[in-house]
């Protein structure tokens, strides 16, 4: 079969023949239609992610959308390795595969599993977003954070504030739903009085999809709000801005904040799964927005490459039509 491989740590998938899947009891046989990139599937084909096997040559993608023996139209995550989701077929176990909506199409679906279960897990398993409370998205402008904003609300956040460092973007997340805005920009104490002021107002969550400089001063700022501030749910989901954070001891013992991650790991996979279903009902009745671009498989090597994080990258197969 065609597929997008890895041939060794390091590499871009090349475009090529890989051998098919072998009929296993009890998995779902699946053709697959459309297969997105995201930050894990680059991570886990560099060998560099925590939960990447290290093995290769293996097939990239951890999701995507397809067809069953019967014809039933399902997204599928965590394909059976070496096996991955950039491929003309694949295998994984049932509990792994969700039945889409009639009204959501392929390519909608591939797009916004991943970056949209990102925050909806974190919200509904980790952080127990309520109604009402406010919410923090710090690295609002990138796929998923854009997502996280129109996910809060729909969610019940009353009040959504995101950080981001391109004014033109953030003025776009605006317009998703975002009630103030944050510029990354300028000195360490401007950025520290935006934070404190909101802070002092009361957040609730913080999703956190930069780590780094930001996650700090969001950090430390909340610690500063005072004794009187509500407890604040941290959620870690990914570290745009860097791995590692520099963090004083005080800021956790001085505040009520509960740190916390959110991945595969710090929730199990039946749940992320629940999590995803959820999100995929939710996609059209929520009216969820999300920037698609859409790539022939065959164009793995160059469109790998000119990936970015202003909209997902969704591959194709050859000859299934956008």
């Amino acid at each position: 079969m065609k597929a997008a491989m890895v041939l060794g740590a390091g590499q871009t998938p090349v475009y090529g023949d890989f051998s098919e899947p072998p009929p296993s009891p009890g998995d779902n046989r699946i053709a697959v239609t459309a297969a997105a990139l995201s930050p894990i599937v680059k991570s886990r084909a560099s060998g560099a992610h925590y939960s990447s096997s290290g093995q290769f040559p293996v097939v990239v993608g951890i999701d995507g959308v397809g067809r069953l023996d019967d014809g039933r139209r399902v997204y599928f995550v965590m394909p059976r390795a070496p096996y991955g989701s950039m491929a003309e077929r694949a295998v994984a176990s049932p509990a792994q595969c969700l039945a889409l909506p009639d009204e959501l199409d392929d390519v909608t679906a591939a797009a916004i599993a991943n970056p949209g279960m990102s925050s909806w897990a974190a919200f509904t398993e980790r952080a127990r977003l309520k109604a009402g409370e406010t919410v923090l998205v710090n690295g609002a402008t990138g796929t998923a954070g854009r997502l996280a904003v129109q996910i809060a609300k729909h969610l019940g956040a009353g009040k959504v504030i995101a950080t981001g460092r391109n004014a033109d973007a953030l003025r776009s997340v605006a317009a998703l739903g975002a009630d103030v805005t944050i510029p990354l920009t300028g000195s360490e104490a401007d950025l520290d009085g935006r934070f404190e002021e909101q802070f002092s107002q009361e957040v609730d969550v913080v999703i956190d999809y930069l780590w780094g400089k930001s996650a700090e001063r969001l950090l430390i700022a909340a610690a500063r709000a005072g004794a009187d501030a509500v407890p604040i749910r941290f959620a870690q989901i990914g570290s745009a801005s860097g791995a590692d954070i520099v963090l004083p001891g005080a800021v956790l013992r001085s505040s009520a904040i509960v740190l916390m991650g959110s991945g595969i790991g710090s929730v199990p996979l039946d749940r992320l799964v629940i999590a995803i279903g959820a999100l995929l009902q939710a996609v059209v009745p929520g009216g969820f927005k999300i920037a698609v671009k859409s790539v022939p498989l065959s164009g793995v090597e160059q469109a790998w490459l000119a990936d970015d994080s202003t909209r997902r990258t969704v591959f194709i197969m050859d000859g299934c039509g956008a």
